[in-house]
């Protein structure tokens, strides 16, 4: 990755949308150029594009994180938790949680059903703690790049 790989990641964090002749003019190469740049960072990893939707105009108005303590088989456990819909971010950890899940639900109700139903029942998970969101106040996608 070179200076000019770093000033397109950065302008399309700004703005994925942004036109390959756009940000050929910011970085003086030609569209083509730009586009083969942009798909060799995709292809690599470095890069990816996703849609960032509004969870409570999605009719999901409930988020939680779940700190996750397992016993053992961390691995057959993060499978597992990746296939249940809700989990939308899953990281493993150290510290008093070995996991930690963000989920979301359309009421308390579901919340509870996957705490109680999915994640608890799930073998080798030894506790579940449960961080109700009341509300997302950052959640950036524009750090720097080093």
């Amino acid at each position: 990755m070179d200076a000019v790989d770093k000033v397109l990641i950065r302008r399309l964090q700004q703005d994925a949308r942004t036109s390959y002749a756009d940000l050929g003019r910011e970085v003086g190469l030609t569209a083509p150029a730009v586009r083969a740049r942009v798909q060799r960072l995709t292809e690599s990893g470095l890069l990816e594009f996703a849609a960032i939707t509004d969870p409570l105009k999605l009719g999901l108005p409930v988020m939680a994180l779940l700190g996750i303590k397992v016993d053992h088989g961390l691995r057959d456990i993060i499978d597992t938790l990746e296939r249940i819909d809700s989990v939308i971010y899953l990281v493993a950890t150290a510290g008093a949680h070995d996991l930690f899940a963000e989920v979301v639900c359309r009421s308390m109700d579901e919340l509870s059903e996957i705490i109680n139903d999915r994640v608890r029942a799930i073998p080798g998970v030894r506790a579940v703690e449960s961080f109700p969101y009341f509300g997302i106040h950052v959640h950036r996608f524009d750090w720097d790049i080093p």
